[in-house]
């Protein structure tokens, strides 16, 4: 178990409850079970107390946590038949972005999201979820895919932004982007996005402008990062806190401003202790999003989406 840093308690009290069972292993003779039950009582107890009320900036650290379930392990757990798609037929096939035709429910998708990769071999491999214009643009393809066969679009977003670099700039970064959220408005079928992680800035938005947007519970969604935004404003990354609190950037202050449609519950400690229950829970949250949306002619479908970013914030300023 990775603990961030607020969990320090928390690993206190379940580390020792480890040690215990460990020196029972060693020695049969040792019954430390009602002691271990006990750490085990109040680890829960501060695990209850740490996730009553996460501050934004503690979300934030919980979206990045490294455990937590990516786009490929959701694709793995809820969709069948996935034929992956590669290359953006002009530069190369960006690792940080995986899509292709697949099923859900017996449904026939396309479904393209941010891979983070889980280990540092997979990290580097997939560029740390930090997509280049290739990326962009492969999502692109695959949209037009998915437009010109009626296939419903499912996009997972888990992306600190897209990636920066001096290559990716000489090869239309911005365009790329520009583009992929031209694109998003332009197909008339079905589009959903779930933020599942990190949704940052522009690298997130050319995925998320869809019909129906939801964000796991402890997910963030925003402009900018909270240390980019506190080293603009402030002069000093250290003051990431107040910028995250600044930003807005949590699932329920999103939901109160219209940004999104729904939350996706996690399960107690965040998604990365409850694998299987987060991925079920935004399969019943895909499941229920694509219902809301069959049967409507894609005109339809494309006034919905626009009109939906048109009126977004507009909740909040007619509070």
């Amino acid at each position: 178990m990775n603990y961030l840093e607020f969990e320090k308690p928390l690993a206190e009290i379940e580390g020792k409850a480890e040690e215990l069972r460990a020196l029972a292993r060693k020695n049969e003779e040792m019954n430390v079970e009602k002691e271990a039950a006990a750490l085990d009582r109040k680890a829960a107890e501060i695990l209850k107390d740490l996730y009553r009320s996460l501050d934004p900036w503690r979300k934030c650290q919980v979206a990045r946590h490294p455990d937590r379930p990516h786009c490929k392990d959701y694709i793995e757990a809820l969709f069948t038949e996935f034929t992956p798609l590669a290359g953006d037929r002009n530069f190369a096939d960006d690792h940080a972005v995986m899509g292709g035709i697949a099923r859900f429910n017996d449904q026939p998708v396309m479904v393209i999201g941010h891979e983070k990769g889980h280990d540092t071999k997979t990290r580097i491999e997939r560029n740390f979820g930090m997509a280049r214009p290739e990326g962009y643009r492969k999502a692109i393809r695959l949209m037009d895919i998915a437009h010109r066969f009626g296939l419903p679009v499912v996009t997972l977003v888990d992306t600190p932004g897209a990636y920066p670099g001096k290559g990716a700039e000489e090869r239309g970064q911005s365009e790329a982007i520009a583009r992929a959220t031209q694109k998003c408005l332009e197909i008339g079928v079905p589009l959903i996005s779930i933020i599942i992680g990190e949704g940052g800035s522009g690298g997130a938005v050319a995925f998320a402008t869809a019909n129906r947007v939801a964000m796991l519970e402890h997910s963030i969604y925003s402009v900018i990062s909270p240390e980019g935004c506190a080293s603009i404003l402030w002069k000093d990354a250290e003051k990431m806190r107040e910028a995250a609190e600044a930003l807005r950037l949590t699932a329920q202050d999103l939901l109160k401003l219209g940004v999104i449609d729904r939350i996706v519950p996690e399960p107690l400690g965040g998604a990365q202790r409850g694998r299987k229950e987060a991925i079920e829970a935004v399969g019943k949250a895909i499941e229920a999003m694509l219902k809301d949306l069959s049967g409507k002619k894609p005109a339809e479908l494309i006034k919905d989406r626009r009109r939906k970013f048109l009126e977004m914030g507009m909740k909040s300023l007619a509070a």
